[in-house]
């Protein structure tokens, strides 16, 4: 990844950010990673600075269950985990941090999985 590609990057993913500050109202923050083999999501307290619940494509009990981690069928698995082990924890809302990553595939599936499995978002 060149130097202007990440930078790139990390301009969308601070414009999404930015604009879910303004309209979170103090809910925590579904974030969402994806490389072309893995994906990841965590839902993070931004106001203490930690993350309360995560899954990853890279868990030992997850890579059993799917073929490949950078498949849509991977970011289902990952959506219902981080789904499951948020609403275990007390959380019920959360907003939907996409990141620098267009709502599409993946990320969508993701997002589909999480709400199905009891986030408010």
């Amino acid at each position: 990844m060149t130097k202007n590609t990440k930078a790139k990057l990390q301009r969308r993913a601070g414009r999404t950010r930015s604009q879910l500050a303004r309209r979170s109202r103090g809910r925590l923050r579904l974030s969402v990673f994806r490389s072309g083999k893995n994906i990841a999501a965590q839902v993070i307290d931004d106001r203490q600075g930690k993350t309360l619940a995560s899954a990853s494509s890279l868990e030992k009990d997850v890579l059993g269950n799917i073929k490949h981690g950078g498949s849509v069928d991977a970011a289902t698995a990952i959506g219902k985990l981080v789904a499951e082990r948020a609403v275990k924890a007390g959380i019920a809302e959360v907003v939907f941090d996409r990141g620098a990553y267009i709502y599409h595939g993946r990320v969508k599936a993701l997002a589909e999985a999480a709400r199905e499995a009891g986030l408010k978002f």
